[in-house]
């Protein structure tokens, strides 16, 4: 059964310039094995978090780091969900993740399917 769709976009140059601006962000919003990725993957990274909240009904009192985009080499990429989130999708019934990422020109994408 689905919970919840999510779907976010960020410009990347937007997203590049506020990372620039304030690089403490990178460690505020990802979680350590995220945050040496390249700009493009961690912007898709981001709007992947976005569409999980907006799959989970917009809860209130997540951290950004609870929700982690894992990379699986020769796979797509797998969401793992620990502390808030874990939490917030427990309440929910969620039990299940899907997630499509893509990045290209000015523009990174997120979409997330919430399975109970």
């Amino acid at each position: 059964m689905i919970i919840g769709v999510g779907i976010d976009v960020v410009d990347l140059e937007r997203f590049r310039a506020t990372v620039e601006r304030t690089p403490r962000l990178v460690e505020k919003l990802f979680h350590p094995d995220e945050r040496d990725m390249p700009i493009e993957s961690l912007a898709a990274r981001f709007a992947a978090k976005e569409a999980i909240v907006k799959a989970l009904g917009s809860p209130g009192g997540l951290m950004w780091h609870d929700a982690i985009i894992r990379r699986v080499t020769g796979a797509r990429p797998v969401v793992e969900v620990v502390g808030t989130v874990a939490e917030a999708a427990a309440e929910q019934g969620v039990r299940h993740f899907h997630l499509s990422l893509s990045h290209d020109g000015p523009v990174a994408t997120a979409m997330v399917v919430a399975e109970g």
